[in-house]
């Protein structure tokens, strides 16, 4: 088993017929990771930063989870094992439960859950949608435990068991009210904006002042929460984004080295070069070249 802290994988048993995996890829390459799942077994895939290639049939058929995205699967009729190529710098969490342990927590409301009806229980399914700020509290909570490891699976229980009645809670009966994360969740969305605003302005960001005016927090409290949910700090986060757009640009072909230093924010290209050099290694005219 992997240190999750220094960018790694970790597969945790809580009990049979129930496991989370938490892999953090803080590195500057992809990385991969196979995992055999049988047919009993529904799959729980949570993206929370960065992207997760899946691979299925020796590789026949691909789907991307982005951040912030989510995909349910199940196939009755075949094992779908995990065969994921993890892009860099790239969150992910699965939480795998067998058929029999679902339907078991469950049992006494399954009308709440369409698939588990008698006429669905031999279909395939296959749900992506978007990981709700409420989720993404406990996403990052499992993501980022610390805590004495005598209580590790107790906690990785009870948050597994939260995101899972999150998943499927319906928003008509959603308590806004009783929820306990009420704080949080806010926070969550002001940081989503954050992040919103770094990309949609990164060629000219605002003061970290300016934005934490923007979006409702306090300064401190952007800080810490955007390097807790994004890994980075705000202008960090915004370099590796420049960064990235200023080779996509470079690999387009449509422009020299000094017009797109320009484009991406840069008043002299040699500003923008050494930008480049230290995220990649080399400079734009030679990463052109090769």
């Amino acid at each position: 088993m992997e240190n999750i802290a220094i960018g790694a994988r970790e597969v945790t048993r809580i009990e049979d017929g129930f496991n989370v995996i938490r892999i953090k890829n803080d590195t500057d390459n992809n990385t991969g990771f196979n995992y055999e799942v049988d047919q009993s077994f529904l799959q729980f895939h949570f993206c929370l930063k960065g992207k997760v290639e899946m691979a299925f049939n020796n590789g026949s058929y691909k789907l991307n989870l982005l951040e912030q995205n989510s995909y349910m699967l199940y196939n009755p009729s075949r094992g779908l094992p995990m065969d994921l190529k993890i892009a860099p710098s790239s969150w992910f969490i699965s939480v795998l439960v067998s058929i029999k342990k679902f339907h078991s927590l469950f049992s006494p409301d399954a009308e709440h859950v369409s698939f588990l009806s008698p006429e669905n229980a031999d279909k395939k399914y296959y749900v992506d949608d978007k990981i709700s700020p409420s989720m993404a509290v406990v996403l990052h909570q499992l993501m980022n435990y610390n805590l004495n490891d005598a209580i590790k699976k107790l906690y990785f229980k009870g948050k597994a068991y939260e995101l899972l009645s999150l998943y499927f809670n319906r928003e008509e009966d959603a308590n806004v009210d009783a929820c306990p994360f009420l704080a949080d969740e806010e926070n969550m969305k002001k940081i989503k904006k954050a992040k919103d605003i770094v990309l949609e302005r990164m060629t000219d960001l605002p003061s970290l002042q300016d934005l934490a005016l923007e979006i409702g927090l306090s300064l401190k409290k952007l800080k810490e929460g955007f390097k807790e949910v994004y890994g980075e700090t705000v202008y960090g986060f915004a370099l590796d984004h420049k960064m990235e757009y200023a080779r996509q640009l470079l690999d387009s072909g449509q422009y020299n080295v000094n017009e797109v230093g320009l484009k991406v924010g840069y008043s002299t290209a040699s500003h923008f070069i050494s930008a480049f050099k230290k995220k990649y290694g080399t400079t734009p005219k030679k990463y052109l070249s090769n």
